[in-house]
């Protein structure tokens, strides 16, 4: 499984009440819950600064991390910069053999 980072902007009128976060939350949850089962949520946090929201997750591959997006995108309310991210004991393995 590979490690992906995930930036979400969402626009001001998703954000209009707590009732309209918590709403959009469950529905964004259930959605991804259902197409992509295998997804597994390492972290979620809400930001300061230009974006909203930060998770990290696991997803077997790009397009499954892509399909995440894509469902936080599909409502409408969303914009998201998705990366890949490398654990540091396997960054740090492919440097030593680099190395050697």
């Amino acid at each position: 499984m590979g490690t992906y980072v995930m930036l979400t902007k969402v626009s001001p009128e998703s954000m209009a009440s707590p009732a309209k976060i918590k709403n959009l939350e469950e529905e964004v949850k259930a959605r991804v819950k259902r197409h992509c089962p295998q997804v597994k949520w390492i972290a979620n946090y809400a930001v300061l600064g230009p974006y909203d929201y930060l998770d990290v997750f696991e997803a077997p591959d790009e397009l499954t991390a892509s399909r995440v997006a894509t469902i936080v995108r599909s409502f409408g309310h969303a914009t998201t910069e998705t990366w890949t991210a490398i654990p540091w004991a396997k960054f740090r393995t492919m440097v030593d053999e680099l190395a050697a």
